[in-house]
């Protein structure tokens, strides 16, 4: 799957966040509340995932996302969510310098370092 940016990523985690899926729709003025922005940032956002097919949006209508763009989304998602888990719960960082932290390192990592990593975190926790 070919990269994007790390502020599109951003918006895939959070429709994902919001409960968007190939089937449920999520809607501008959500996400622009979830992310901190302006629906204007949000519109500009999603006519770049649409020309990636990563999303899919009628004429001003609500936001779903491709089969792409739900695998990629949830994927982002779960890096997060293990490398918040693990500063927090393994190295005891502020939960929320923790979250702003792994929001960071889950678009630096490359898939192969992060899956060994993974696989190593999940080994500890046995």
């Amino acid at each position: 799957m070919e990269n994007i940016s790390m502020s599109r990523e951003d918006y895939l985690e959070a429709i994902v966040m919001l409960g968007g899926t190939t089937e449920q729709s999520v809607r501008s003025v959500d996400i622009a509340a979830k992310m901190g922005v302006s629906k204007a940032s949000v519109n500009k956002a999603v006519s770049s995932l649409k020309e990636k097919h990563l999303v899919d949006q009628p004429y001003y209508g609500d936001i779903t996302l491709t089969e792409e763009g739900y695998e990629y989304g949830t994927s982002v998602l779960g890096r997060h969510e293990l490398l918040l888990k693990f500063l927090t719960k393994n190295l005891g960082i502020d939960p929320e310098i923790a979250a702003e932290e792994a929001c960071q390192m889950e678009h630096a990592i490359s898939d192969d370092s992060f899956e060994k990593w993974a696989a190593f975190i999940k080994k500890l926790d046995v």
